[in-house]
């Protein structure tokens, strides 16, 4: 259906922020948010349907929950959202003392816990955190764990759950930590400095080769596990967001971009900026993971 290393643009989409995709099986479907435009939007595989949900406030990310419904990281905190009746529930605050942050990228471990980050609404504070997720009782349970981000991006973990990745992208670093079985982060360090764009969302394959949307690069950039960089694949557009591995076999690639940022002479040039595109890959993702309820 799609060519190898080659994206065909699925939807002209024209997302502000595309961001977040994330392949849901049992629908045969993908989920993605554009952020700026305050929505969610499911893309069905063969179909080619679309469906959307208005969000209250800005939605940085969509993770699935074991029960079939979704959590979801808004610019006030997390909030559980069911897209079979389009109900969006605040379940907590983060980070109530900082107005000027909001929650913006994230994803679930192999024990079902939830990492996500904060930034800086203006992107210039170095005032966002990466935090942990966990439910205990009915009740979710936030724990901070690290700190000094202007815009937190991934996090993403390799296969074996005992390396995280996150970035801070307006630095153009991507950080790597040590994971614990209980889901401790330890002995944080670089592990690549980027000289071309900035990276955004991390996804990692079941190589542990490490993927990443890269904002104003007009590519995924990829890395092996010992930092050496892989052919990037190219987009027509500028702002490559993030991508997620679907399909039967997990080796086709979705990737989320954005308008955000282009001018009208920049837009004319790449009319499908925004939109949504696929290719094929030889190396399968990993399994999406849902948010464990306990």
């Amino acid at each position: 259906m799609f060519d190898y290393h080659k994206p065909t643009c699925l939807s002209d989409f024209r997302a502000l922020l595309g961001e977040g995709p994330v392949w849901i099986a049992g629908e045969n479907s993908f989920y993605f948010v554009d952020i700026l435009n305050r929505s969610v939007h499911r893309y069905t595989l063969g179909t080619g349907e679309l469906k959307s949900w208005e969000m209250p406030n800005r939605a940085g990310f969509l993770l699935p929950v074991a029960d079939g419904t979704f959590l979801a990281g808004l610019a006030d905190g997390l909030h559980r959202f069911d897209p079979k009746t389009g109900y969006c529930a605040h379940a907590c605050t983060v980070e109530p003392e900082d107005e000027g942050n909001r929650l913006n990228d994230g994803c679930v471990d192999r024990q079902g816990r939830i990492w996500f980050g904060t930034m800086d609404d203006g992107e210039t504070r170095d005032s966002g955190s990466l935090y942990r997720v966990e439910q205990h009782g009915g009740e979710l349970e936030v724990s901070h764990w690290d700190s000094g981000y202007t815009v937190s991006n991934g996090p993403a973990l390799s296969p074996c759950g005992k390396l995280l990745y996150a970035c801070d992208s307006p630095h153009q670093r991507v950080y790597v930590f040590d994971v614990d079985d209980k889901g401790s982060l330890t002995n944080k360090r670089v592990f690549v400095t980027f000289t071309k764009g900035y990276p955004d969302g991390v996804t990692v394959d079941s190589q542990g080769n490490i993927w990443c949307g890269t904002w104003g690069g007009a590519q995924v950039t990829r890395f092996r596990p010992d930092g050496t960089e892989m052919e990037p694949i190219p987009l027509p557009v500028s702002n490559v967001t993030k991508v997620a591995f679907g399909g039967e076999d997990l080796r086709t690639v979705f990737v989320t971009t954005a308008r955000k940022g282009l001018s009208e002479d920049e837009l004319t040039k790449e009319p499908q900026a925004g939109g949504v595109f696929a290719f094929r890959t030889d190396i399968p993702g990993q399994e999406q993971h849902s948010f464990r309820l306990k």
